[in-house]
């Protein structure tokens, strides 16, 4: 291989180097934006996703997530009636893909710990003040929208916006919630002995409605007896639980039963 052949490669490869060393190229994922800096001084340029060109050394690129993210966190607070109260909280939210150079400028990449959790904490404090425990466990759909409300009001002015936040579980004092159980258990406790007494005097009414009837139909016949003579009345009874066979013996001096020859 002729000398300028070799002097083409070592070039060559030179440049192959010194592209992948200095790399002016970058790519921007999915999600994410990128943030230009000059000199590390961020500027106003956002770049969105793909490949971009930028200045070897002079400019570097600091990617941010903007897709929606989860953060679980738990706070603790004190109710109206002065209850203490753990909540559970989930929030989804992201950050503004359009202001994510003054976001990394203001706040820097760690807005998580620095404003979302202290932001949650401070909203559930707020909003669980005006409500009694009670009114924290009946009214837990308005208490929710309310921390909402309030909770997105403070990150919009990080750059950051509330997707979505919920209530998954509220606690109380050991307690206080022994006495909401044993305030249940009495209200069914209640509730049963009402049941029962409702059906006792169903029960009693049924009886005197049935005895009232057996006396009514009981007075009726008697009524009828006595109208058409008591022993035209014996001797009809008599003649329905007869079974139709004559005594196998007759008893001198005795009459076939219940027969009157003269009517």
């Amino acid at each position: 291989m002729s000398p300028k052949g070799i002097i083409a490669i070592v070039v060559g490869v030179l440049v192959v180097v010194t592209i992948l060393i200095v790399n002016p190229f970058v790519i921007v994922d999915a999600g994410h934006r990128g943030v230009v800096l000059n000199w590390g001084a961020v500027s106003g340029t956002v770049l969105e996703e793909g490949i971009h060109f930028v200045t070897p050394i002079a400019q570097s690129v600091k990617k941010i997530e903007v897709r929606t993210v989860k953060l679980d966190a738990t706070a603790s607070a004190y109710s109206k009636d002065l209850q203490t109260v753990e909540a559970n909280t989930a929030l989804n939210y992201h950050v503004m893909a359009d202001s994510v150079n003054t976001l990394f400028q203001t706040i820097g990449m760690d807005y998580e710990a620095r404003i979302v959790t202290p932001a949650i904490q401070e909203a559930v404090k707020s909003v669980t003040a005006r409500f009694t425990a009670q009114e924290l466990i009946e009214k837990r759909a308005e208490v929710k929208d309310e921390i909402k409300v309030e909770l997105s009001t403070r990150l919009a002015k990080s750059f950051l916006q509330l997707d979505e936040f919920s209530i998954t579980n509220l606690s109380f004092s050991e307690a206080y919630e022994q006495a909401i159980e044993a305030k249940q258990v009495s209200q069914q406790q209640a509730l049963k002995a009402e049941n029962d007494l409702t059906r006792i005097k169903v029960e009693a009414a049924q009886r005197i409605a049935q005895a009232t009837a057996e006396a009514e139909a009981i007075r009726i016949s008697a009524q009828a007896i006595n109208s058409q003579g008591g022993a035209d009345y014996v001797q009809l009874q008599a003649i329905s639980k007869w079974d139709g066979h004559l005594p196998a013996q007759m008893i001198p001096g005795a009459t076939v039963p219940f027969i009157n020859l003269n009517k």
